[in-house]
C-alpha cells in the first residue's frame, strides 16, 4: 500500500517545513518538498494543512468489555481518530476487571479485533479495583501500559506501598486517581466551586486530591516507584508535583482540557458539565495553566468518559460523572491556549503525543522516515462549532457543545492507514 500526503506543513525534528509525505507499507517512507509517486497510488492535495505526529491520550474510558451501552472499543477509536488520536490508553473500570491475565484477554480481543488505532489497556492496581488485595499483576505486566484503579484511589497505605514496590519491580508505573474518601462528605454531588454552593451542593473539596498524592509521593520517595497522577484539578497538586519532580523523582501528571478552559463560574445545571475531579477555581486553572507553561504538567489527557443519555439527564447533582473529549480536545486547546497565546503550537504538541508516547511506550510522538505513519494532519485555519451530534462517539455530553473553535482534522494515519478522512476536505 502507497500513498502520498502533498502540500503539508510537517512538523519533522521539532520544526515546521513545507513537505510532502510518502507511505509505503504502513511506514513513513521520505519527507521532501516534490515527492512524487507513480501508480496507482492516492495522492491526497492537503493545501498547506498541518501534519501533526498522531497525537495520543493516556486516560480514555473505552468502556468494554461490560458496558458497551456507554460505548464500545469500535466507537470509542473511531472517536479518537477522528481528533487526531492514533494510539490511546484505555482505564480499567471494566467488567470484568482486567485483574488477572484470563480478564485482560476478554478485553484484548475486543481490541484486536475492533480498535481503529492503536489501544494499550492499564491492568488494575487490585482486584476487582476494591482496595483490599492486589491484582496479578505479574501476569498482567508484559501486556499493559501501567497500573490504575480509575476512578478510585486506593485509601490502603500499606496496599499503595505493596502495589509500588510491585510495580517498581516489574518496571511499570503506577498510574493514579487520586481520591482520599475519607475527606468526601457523606452524600457529596458534585462541585466545591460557586455554582454548587449557590444552589446548596456539597462537593468533593480539592483536599482530597492533593492529600493523596501527598501521600503517595512519600511512598514513591520509599520504593523509587514510576508515578503518574490522572486528571490534577487542583493548584496543591501541581504544587506538589513540582516539588517532586525537583526531588528528582520519577513522577509525572496529567491534567485535561475542561481544568484548563474552564471554571467553576462556567457552570450550568447539565449534566455535561459534571465530572470527577470537579471544575474548580480559577486560582486552580491559572495554576495548571503555570504548570503547563514551566513542564511541571507533562501532558494533557481528555479522561474521555461516556455515558447514555439517561445517565447525563440528572443535572449536576443526579448525572454520573464522566464527560466525552476525545473528537474536540484538540481544537479547544488549540484555539484557547495557542491562538490565545499562552502556550506555543509545539508545547502542545509534546503534551498531547510526544510526553504521553514517550511515558507509556505508545506508538508514534513524531513524524520520522523509517518508521510506522502515526500522523494527524489538521486545517488550522477552520472554524467551526463543536456539535456532538456529529461525534462517533456514542457518548454526547462535553461542557464544549456549541464552542467555535479553529483546528479541524482533516485526516489520521494510525500504523499506515487511513483511519480517519473529513468527508468535507
Amino acid at each position: 500500500m502507497k500513498f502520498l500526503l502533498k502540500n503539508l506543513n510537517v512538523y519533522y525534528d521539532r520544526a515546521f517545513q513545507k513537505a510532502d509525505i510518502l507511505i509505503v507499507d504502513g511506514n513513513v517512507a521520505a519527507i521532501g518538498s516534490g515527492l512524487f509517486v507513480g501508480g496507482d497510488a492516492a495522492v491526497f492535495d492537503f493545501h498547506g494543512a498541518h501534519a501533526l505526529p498522531g497525537l495520543a491520550d493516556p486516560h480514555v474510558h473505552l468502556r468494554e468489555p461490560g458496558f458497551a451501552c456507554k460505548e464500545t472499543v469500535r466507537t470509542g477509536t473511531l472517536a479518537a481518530a477522528r481528533g487526531g488520536y492514533t494510539a490511546v490508553c484505555a482505564m480499567p473500570n471494566l467488567k470484568p476487571v482486567p485483574d488477572t491475565l484470563e480478564h485482560l484477554n476478554v478485553q484484548r480481543e475486543l481490541i484486536e479485533r475492533d480498535a481503529a488505532v492503536a489501544v494499550r489497556p492499564y491492568g488494575a492496581i487490585t482486584a476487582e479495583e476494591r482496595g483490599e488485595a492486589l491484582s496479578d499483576m505479574e501476569a498482567l505486566a508484559p501486556h499493559v501500559a501501567g497500573f490504575s484503579d480509575d476512578g478510585k484511589g486506593v485509601q490502603s497505605e500499606a496496599l499503595m506501598r505493596a502495589a509500588m514496590e510491585k510495580a517498581r519491580r516489574l518496571g511499570k508505573p503506577i498510574v493514579a486517581h487520586a481520591e482520599d474518601e475519607s475527606l468526601l462528605k457523606k452524600g457529596w454531588a458534585v462541585h466545591d466551586g460557586g455554582y454548587a454552593r449557590a444552589h446548596g451542593l456539597v462537593g468533593n473539596p480539592s483536599e482530597s486530591e492533593w492529600r493523596q498524592v501527598e501521600r503517595d509521593l512519600e511512598l514513591v520517595r520509599e520504593t523509587g516507584c514510576a508515578y503518574h497522577v490522572c486528571h490534577v484539578s487542583a493548584k496543591e497538586t501541581v504544587g506538589l508535583v513540582r516539588l517532586a519532580k525537583g526531588e528528582g523523582l520519577d513522577v509525572t501528571c496529567e491534567t485535561a482540557p475542561h481544568y484548563l478552559t474552564l471554571t467553576d463560574a462556567d457552570l450550568q445545571d447539565s449534566g455535561r458539565f459534571r465530572m470527577n475531579p470537579p471544575i474548580r477555581s480559577a486560582e486552580d486553572r491559572d495554576a495548571l495553566i503555570e504548570g503547563v507553561c514551566d513542564g511541571t504538567v507533562d501532558m494533557i489527557a481528555t479522561d474521555h468518559a461516556p455515558h447514555t443519555k439517561e445517565e447525563k439527564a440528572g443535572g449536576l447533582a443526579h448525572s454520573l460523572n464522566g464527560i466525552v473529549g476525545l473528537e474536540c480536545a484538540f481544537p479547544v486547546l488549540y484555539t484557547k491556549l495557542v491562538l490565545g497565546r499562552i502556550t506555543s503550537l509545539e508545547r502542545l504538541i509534546e503534551m498531547m503525543s510526544a510526553a504521553p508516547a514517550r511515558r507509556f511506550g505508545l506508538p508514534g510522538g513524531a513524524i520520522r522516515p523509517g518508521e510506522p505513519a502515526n500522523i494527524a494532519v489538521f486545517d488550522l485555519d477552520r472554524e467551526f462549532a463543536i456539535d456532538p451530534a456529529e461525534f462517533a462517539s456514542l457518548g454526547r455530553a462535553t461542557p464544549f457543545e456549541g464552542w467555535r473553535v479553529r483546528g479541524r482534522c482533516l485526516m489520521t494515519v494510525s500504523g499506515g492507514k487511513i483511519v480517519w478522512r473529513d468527508d468535507n476536505d
